[in-house]
């Protein structure tokens, strides 16, 4: 039933993304900007609908009351597709980096455009990631959320962590609050495989880190705080999925906890 409920899913996703994308194009592209991210917004919301009412996953989003007025940093675990979009609706007006070949998709390379989406060439250095960090700086200026991966790209649930410095610098230029989240959607929308698992999981959000203390500091606090969340979330979450198929990454880091 997992994998005929899979294909159903991920079948209903795709279909319902790009029939979204081509009938309500006029809508979304004749709207000013900031109005017409209802449309990704919707869509997000009716993917993670879709996924509950076809697989049976569920989740709760705790700590909103952390989300500080304006712009800020949200700085996610990245695990899977599904943190990609199913927190936009819980945000204002966000803003990702993301990769320049993404804007190359017909329709989806338009869309992302119209939000004024930043795209980056992640083998540029120098010149051009100052030029990346000045644009950040001027859509961040009218109050927009900027959304990014301290890890960079998604990983197991469970993996050590690789955080990256990009963020610490990020911090100490923009002068913002960085919003930590943990979650493991990754157990239940596992990163390269087509399997989708029913059960329930939360996405937690962490106290705002400040502005204003030493990149240094900064990066040992994230990475510190954001690890605890994680690991305790891991935990709570496959004692309460005890039918979870876990990849070797969760299983060692649970032993690593004494918690399997």
């Amino acid at each position: 039933m997992i994998t005929l409920r899979s294909i159903l899913f991920n079948t209903a996703f795709y279909a319902n993304m790009i029939l979204r994308m081509i009938f309500l194009s006029p809508i979304y592209f004749l709207l000013p900007r900031k109005k017409a991210f209802f449309v990704p917004k919707d869509w997000a919301t009716s993917s993670c609908w879709l996924m509950e009412k076809i697989v049976g996953t569920t989740f709760t989003v705790e700590g909103l009351e952390n989300i500080p007025e304006g712009g800020y940093i949200l700085a996610p675990k990245h695990q899977s597709f599904w943190d990609t979009f199913a927190l936009l609706p819980y945000l204002d007006d966000p803003v990702y980096i993301l990769k320049r070949e993404l804007m190359w998709i017909p329709i989806f390379g338009w869309y992302v455009a119209k939000q004024r989406m930043i795209p980056v060439n992640r083998g540029a250095k120098g010149r051009v990631m100052a030029q990346v960090i000045e644009r950040t700086k001027q859509e961040m200026a009218s109050g927009r959320q900027l959304i990014i991966y301290p890890e960079g790209t998604r990983r197991p649930p469970g993996a050590a962590p690789e955080y990256k410095y990009g963020i610490a610098r990020l911090y100490r230029d923009l002068g913002v609050p960085v919003v930590p989240v943990a979650m493991h959607p990754g157990l239940f929308w596992p990163r390269r495989k087509s399997q989708r698992y029913p059960g329930h999981f939360k996405v937690q959000i962490l106290p705002a880190i400040q502005p204003g203390l030493d990149p240094d500091v900064f990066f040992d606090k994230l990475t510190t705080d954001l690890e605890a969340a994680s690991d305790a979330l891991l935990i709570e979450t496959v004692r309460d999925n005890p039918h979870l198929p876990l990849p070797p990454t969760a299983e060692i880091r649970l032993k690593e906890l004494g918690a399997r």
